[in-house]
């Protein structure tokens, strides 16, 4: 009996460790796929027709301002004021009482000075795929500059990459190292995973 327990636990043991090596694989093929395809230094993008921004809560449950909400619009500001881009899709979540889109344009209108009849608001922006593939099917752009948080890009270039568009990305900056930081990041490790895992399977969600 007791050897029997001893060999499961060492079963149990062994497809532990090859689920955290399965995992760790995905995180470095999401990686290894989108490399060379991110900037942070504005000189070195080049110019596109479009950028795609992907959406975030413009506040903390706090009510202060979402820093990471702040960096991409910072960030897309820039790429306009540089002459990177000419038109804008603003993808986020539109809902009662709740609206991304409306909360981007907003900001890049009155704190970046981006003309509004340049941005296009997608409401149906409920996650990062949908984002992506609303841009190629709906919104007709393959040649995109995809702006968020360089953790977040990786995935969001491998969706891109996976559907056939020559996306880049240009990363916002990220935030101080705080409980959010560690959350975010955490939780993008696992959504690598999952992305990996939809590849592979052929399944994409819903346009």
């Amino acid at each position: 009996m007791l050897r029997a327990v001893i060999n499961f636990l060492k079963i149990t043991f062994r497809v532990f460790e090859l689920g955290i090596l399965l995992m760790i694989l995905a995180n470095f093929w999401v990686v290894a796929l989108t490399s060379g395809r991110t900037y942070t230094k504005i000189s070195k993008v080049p110019p596109r027709e479009s950028a795609l921004v992907l959406g975030t809560s413009p506040k903390m449950r706090s009510g202060v301002a979402n820093p990471y909400f702040v960096a991409r619009m910072d960030a897309v500001g820039t790429l306009y004021h540089h002459g990177k881009i000419k038109k804008i899709i603003v993808s986020g979540e539109k809902s009662e009482n709740y609206d991304e889109t409306a909360a981007m344009t907003r900001f890049l209108v009155y704190n970046e000075g981006v003309p509004e009849n340049i941005i296009i608001k997608d409401p149906k922006g409920f996650n990062t795929h949908k984002s992506i593939l609303r841009c190629k099917n709906v919104y007709k752009q393959k040649n995109v500059i995809i702006v968020s948080q360089g953790f977040h890009n990786l995935r969001a270039l491998f969706f891109a990459r996976n559907n056939g568009m020559n996306a880049l990305g240009f990363d916002a900056q990220d935030v101080s190292k705080n409980e959010s930081f560690y959350r975010n990041h955490t939780r993008e490790f696992f959504a690598r995973v999952l992305a990996v895992f939809y590849y592979v399977l052929g399944i994409s969600p819903e346009e």
